[in-house]
């Protein structure tokens, strides 16, 4: 099946064929396309895993590595963020990411949900393929939720609860929208009728997406973006007291691994959902999404095991979610052996980032949000440039002009990975830095010390997780 694999949308509704049509090669009385009901469930059964990876799986796996008298701050801290996040997309988020504006950001043509119908449609990455914009609308939605609860964790059991939600609105606004929309908008296969349509297409499209980088389901948006606020934020608020001196280690394993569990199952619909139609390729990115998780895990693990003498179950989740994270951009584009080694890398990379890197850099990032989900970002989204090489078992890029799979180069793929990485890197790290100045200015963000000696369930919220 045609397919580009490049996340973005064409809407519009049946009124506007008519205007359409010369540009989507259709007849003017042609009826307008019916989304097919197979895709359209797929989606939403997509974007409920989704909500479970996030509430309750990030919820469960970070909740079970913070100490007990804090658990519950970092439960509280993914619910509302995906409750503020999901408000905030239907006013202006979705809006801004995925309209047309300019390369960096998009215009206002569904500030709070103007236009949007049930009749209007989105594109697919197939021509002559759509399903329900509302259904893309929620699904994007859930993406935009979990990315800023995955920064929490880098600061967890020492910021202020209001910190927390002023600074997801400024990071949500100005760091996860713009790159969105570099990075998955477009105009839709339909536009590329011809080599002088598709090269006017591509114009409109996001910065990155024009640079040519390859992000199947959020390796840059996600997780790089994410990873790197997270650092800052850690780097910014200092370290726990009693870090490095004294243990802290995780107060409930069962819970991490009930917590990584939920997030493996949630991710495809993370991963597999990002193609927006159910069929074959479909069932490849299941594969591959499972086999990169798997070898990371084992990876990690055995690591691990020969390093520190036994294996260990926080070892083999965060190997898990390592594995998930990397093959995030990768899993549309490469083959199930390049998946597996995807893992493999992943794994390994992250256990040095999280049990070395971390060492010798001093910094203190609570629940590994950098090592894990940065640093697997950037493992992912590299080798998508390698292993989507036909010649290494990959897709490949498919030419919707030729309507034909374009001649590959590893190389000329992994500068444009490498911008794409880049740009991620920067424009969150900057933006992150910005945010957390203005919240300590305005509300503060760390809590008192003797308020953090206590726990913050008690300090922020009046509650225990445990009697």
């Amino acid at each position: 099946m045609n397919r580009s694999r490049l996340p973005g949308i064409l809407r519009y509704a049946p009124a506007l064929l008519p205007l359409l049509a010369p540009a989507l090669g259709l007849a003017q009385d042609a009826a307008p396309p019916v989304p097919d009901k197979g895709d359209t469930a797929w989606m939403m059964t997509s974007t409920v895993l989704v909500i479970l990876m996030t509430i309750p799986g990030l919820a469960l796996f970070y909740g079970g590595m913070a100490r007990s008298k804090n658990v519950l701050s970092v439960l509280m801290q993914v619910f509302m963020i995906f409750c503020l996040v999901a408000l905030l997309w239907a006013i202006y988020g979705y809006s801004l990411a995925f309209t047309s504006g300019n390369a960096f950001i998009g215009g206002f043509d569904r500030l709070f949900m103007q236009g949007l119908a049930t009749d209007s449609l989105a594109a697919t990455f197939s021509k002559g393929v759509y399903i329900p914009e509302y259904v893309y609308f929620v699904f994007q939605l859930t993406f935009a939720c979990i990315t800023p609860a995955l920064i929490v964790g880098a600061f967890a059991e020492r910021i202020k609860f209001g910190a927390v939600l002023l600074f997801t609105v400024l990071w949500f606004t100005f760091a996860y929208l713009p790159i969105a929309h570099m990075v998955w908008f477009w105009a839709g296969p339909d536009a590329y009728t011809d080599a002088e349509a598709g090269a006017a297409a591509t114009a409109t499209a996001g910065f990155l997406f024009q640079k040519g980088a390859l992000d199947f389901a959020g390796g840059t948006v996600v997780h790089i973006n994410a990873g790197i606020a997270g650092l800052v934020g850690a780097l910014m608020l200092g370290k726990r007291i009693g870090y490095g001196t004294s243990a802290m280690a995780p107060h409930n394993l069962a819970m991490v691994m009930m917590g990584a569990s939920l997030l493996w199952v949630g991710w495809f619909g993370f991963n597999v959902g990002s193609g927006l139609e159910a069929n074959g390729f479909t069932g490849m990115v299941f594969a591959n999404t499972i086999l990169a998780t798997a070898a990371a895990a084992l990876a990690w693990s055995f690591a691990e095991w020969i390093h520190r003498g036994t294996p260990t179950m926080l070892g083999a989740a965060s190997g898990a979610v390592a594995g998930l994270v990397a093959i995030t951009p990768a899993c549309g584009w490469v083959g199930p052996m390049g998946a597996i080694a995807i893992g493999l890398v992943a794994g390994l990379v992250c256990l040095w980032a999280v049990a070395s890197l971390k060492q010798k850099l001093g910094y203190d990032d609570s629940l590994d949000v950098f090592g894990v989900h940065c640093v697997g970002g950037i493992v992912g989204a590299l080798l998508t440039a390698v292993f989507c090489s036909p010649a290494l078992g990959g897709t490949g890029v498919y030419d919707y002009v030729a309507n034909a799979v374009a001649e590959y180069s590893i190389g000329a793929q992994f500068k444009a990975q490498l911008i794409g990485v880049v740009v991620s890197l920067v424009w969150s790290g900057v933006v992150a830095a910005i945010a957390f100045k203005i919240v300590d200015l305005v509300v503060g963000l760390r809590v008192a010390e003797d308020e953090e000696r206590q726990g913050l369930d008690t300090v922020s919220h009046g509650e225990r997780a445990y009697n």
